[in-house]
């Protein structure tokens, strides 16, 4: 192995034992991994921040914007009373709606949106009944990458597939969707077993507190309010649309965050402050690390060793589903699926070569039709796999860093102990599932 190479993988593997050891936080070994990078000649810095995913960072960027306006009306209170009175303090119904909310949310936005919104209301819930939000913060990760997996836009993963093949949202709602309803409910069912105790609700159901709780009383600014539901509606009508407008999600978000800052004159110092600005920077160094094992050609040689397994396409779908899972739980899974897009494509081609004398436009819809099981083991496994670890997927770093301000943080050991056995879970599904729909009954 040549000296990049080696450099590269020991700067990645020292960072991931650092961040997993949680002395150091681990925005702090981001930083610095992906600075090591650029000082040990492994890549220019102009090439580093080529592999930041800037539509990433932009997203983030105008959605917390947006949040810290909205925050001001007293909105997110009001909706936490509501929640609270509606299902009379009861942990497990706060757990499950919540859930089922943050995965329809994320197949029809985009799962890294919706827990921005829902990761705030889930807290100051928490805070109002005095329990743990770990249990629920848990939840609506693993829902918000179950829902994401569902539909073309709901995950980074399945953007870029998307994309490289011309599948549709049709597609991919009608193909993903089965999948994604019964891996979320067995998830639900199995977070309620793993946290009976935290979930067990005292008898008193919390009447007392409930009663002090007036949601009208917390509304501080309806003009103010008026006007966010307005920029915020707009916003979520851009997400839905923007595949038509052709403009990119953070082109949304920051639109969005912009408008309500000049309508509303806020003070734009106070909107910056409150900016999760330590989950932005680990992004930036994650996608640099990341972008470090792309140069050395690792991922592109793990792509290849997937796919030079076997010419059998069962054997070819499943190992995929599976490799793809457990490098996007420890890996970003959207430069490793950038990374196995087009082997995938090359495999399919040769799986099924042009024989019939088929034009281009007619064989590239026949392969693709043929080669769909490939395409969905992919898609299953990055999205399904960003659940394995605090950092496999965007919204678990979204909510880990909400997280860090309440008593219960989340944190790499403490997440993992619930997220990568129910990943597994989850792809033994997905495993069933391709065989039967895709392999066994075709």
């Amino acid at each position: 192995m040549t000296a990049p190479v080696i450099l590269s993988v020991a700067i990645f593997i020292t960072s991931y034992i650092l961040i997993i050891t949680e002395r150091i936080h681990r925005t702090k070994i981001a930083i610095m991994g992906g600075v090591l990078l650029v000082v040990l000649r492994v890549m220019p810095q102009s090439e580093a921040f080529s592999f930041i995913d800037f539509n990433t960072i932009g997203l983030l960027t105008g959605m917390m914007l947006l949040i810290s306006v909205i925050k001001e009306t007293g909105l997110f209170s009001y909706i936490a009373i509501r929640i609270a009175k509606m299902t009379k303090g009861n942990r497990w119904k706060i757990l499950l709606w919540f859930s089922i909310f943050t995965a329809i949310a994320s197949a029809l936005l985009d799962n890294v949106t919706t827990v921005l919104l829902i990761a705030p209301i889930t807290i100051l819930i928490a805070e109002m009944l005095d329990i743990s939000p770990f249990p629920f913060l848990v939840a609506e990760i693993l829902a918000a990458n179950i829902g994401g997996a569902a539909t073309l836009i709901g995950d980074p993963p399945n953007i870029l597939i998307g994309s490289a093949t011309d599948l549709s949202f049709i597609d991919f709602l009608v193909h993903l969707g089965p999948v994604s309803i019964v891996v979320l409910v067995i998830t639900l069912f199995a977070l309620r077993l793993l946290f009976k105790k935290q979930l067990a609700t005292p008898d008193t159901e919390y009447e007392s507190v409930l009663a002090g709780m007036d949601e009208s009383k917390v509304i501080k600014d309806p003009a103010l309010l008026k006007k966010s539901l307005v920029v915020l509606g707009i916003t979520m009508a851009g997400f839905m649309l923007h595949d038509l407008l052709d403009l990119k999600p953070a082109t949304v978000a920051l639109g969005g965050g912009g408008a309500l800052l000049i309508w509303s004159g806020t003070d734009i110092e106070k909107r910056l402050e409150e900016i999760e600005w330590p989950t932005l920077f680990f992004f930036m160094g994650l996608f640099v690390l990341v972008g470090g094992l792309e140069k050395a050609g690792i991922l592109e040689s793990l792509a290849r060793g997937v796919l030079s397994l076997s010419g059998n396409v069962i054997v070819l779908s499943l190992c995929i589903l599976w490799i793809s899972a457990i490098a996007s739980a420890f890996l970003d899974n959207i430069p490793f699926v950038a990374a196995m897009i087009p082997l995938v494509a090359r495999i399919s081609v040769s799986l099924y070569p042009n024989t019939e004398g088929l034009d281009e436009a007619a064989y590239q819809i026949y392969y693709i039709k043929q080669s769909m099981p490939l395409w969905w083991s992919l898609a299953l496994g990055a999205c399904f796999g960003g659940n394995g670890t605090i950092i496999g997927a965007s919204a678990n770093v979204v909510i880990a860093g909400f997280s860090e301000k309440t008593k219960s943080p989340l944190s790499f050991r403490n997440y993992f102990r619930y997220g990568f056995p129910l990943m597994l879970v989850s792809i033994a599904v997905s495993t069933v599932y391709i065989l039967l729909r895709y392999l066994l009954f075709r």
